[in-house]
């Protein structure tokens, strides 16, 4: 599975961006895809997932209520749309996708055998 992410860029604090994670090779069926982020000196940390079949989610406790993963069947995409985005989003947004979609692993990386290339998110006045 090649995972190609997309919608980064610069945004003012409170605003909002739109993330997409295209899979190609395969459908996203039966494989879990998760959201992460790894920001400069950081480590990477989980910030959402959903389970392409039954459409489970989960989130960051730093961005419950402000980001919403979701599924677009016709595109087999995977978005994270972002609202009120603060300084501290500010980071590489990588998907990730894996096949054991066990809801207990699903916030470490560890987890996930497919990787995108990651896109930047920088939010900033």
């Amino acid at each position: 599975v090649q995972l190609v992410e997309s919608g980064g860029g610069l945004v003012q604090p409170g605003g909002s961006l739109r993330l997409s994670c295209a899979a190609s090779g395969r459908s996203f069926s039966g494989y879990a895809v998760g959201w992460f982020r790894q920001a400069p000196g950081k480590e990477r940390e989980f910030v959402a997932y959903i389970r392409w079949n039954g459409g489970s989610t989960g989130y960051a406790n730093s961005v419950k209520d402000r980001f919403s993963i979701s599924r677009e069947y016709a595109e087999n995409t995977v978005v994270l749309q972002m609202n009120s985005l603060k300084p501290e989003d500010t980071a590489i947004y990588y998907c990730a996708a894996t096949s054991r979609a066990i809801l207990s692993s699903l916030g470490v990386p560890a987890s996930y055998a497919y990787w995108g290339q990651g896109t930047k998110v920088t939010v900033s006045s």
